[in-house]
């Protein structure tokens, strides 16, 4: 994998007062980590809407193209190619639901089960490399942190 830890832009030198600010340490961190993710699961040849589109169907079941859009927020002509390839490749099968026959279900396949065990080992070690420089106990620390700020609304 390619050295992502530094920033893309070269001759990029923010003043220290942004450096300093929260907002802007985040945006960094998240810029980085989509950096290795996208890296990461390229070597598979994937992308992050494969890999969110299979866990989803995962973990939160089977659903109408359209339900399935609401739930991931992905535009629906995006989602139709997205689902195009990943049916393509014989990992989700779109069939027509029985009580509805205007709406496809989408359902994750054994193959589809293969590959998101197999992305999910990509985007583990993204998150590793990532988090390289913290102590297991700092990661569950940054974690809890992260998830108290996404809380309050």
């Amino acid at each position: 994998m390619e050295d992502l830890t530094q920033d893309h832009y070269v001759g990029y030198d923010p003043p220290e007062r942004l450096r300093q600010l929260p907002t802007w340490l985040t945006a960094q961190v998240a810029a980085k980590g989509r950096r290795l993710v996208n890296a990461s699961l390229a070597q598979e040849g994937a992308r992050r809407q494969h890999f969110t589109v299979l866990a989803s169907l995962a973990e939160q079941g089977s659903a109408s193209q359209a339900d399935l859009g609401r739930r991931l927020s992905i535009d629906r002509s995006d989602l139709h190619a997205l689902l195009a390839e990943l049916e393509s490749d014989g990992l989700v099968a779109r069939v027509r639901d029985e009580r509805d026959r205007r709406r496809n279900v989408v359902t994750l396949t054994r193959a589809g089960r293969g590959a998101l065990a197999r992305l999910g080992n990509r985007i583990d070690a993204a998150q590793d490399a990532l988090l390289e420089p913290l102590s297991a106990d700092e990661r569950r620390e940054l974690n809890r942190l992260l998830q108290r700020v996404l809380e309050v609304r």
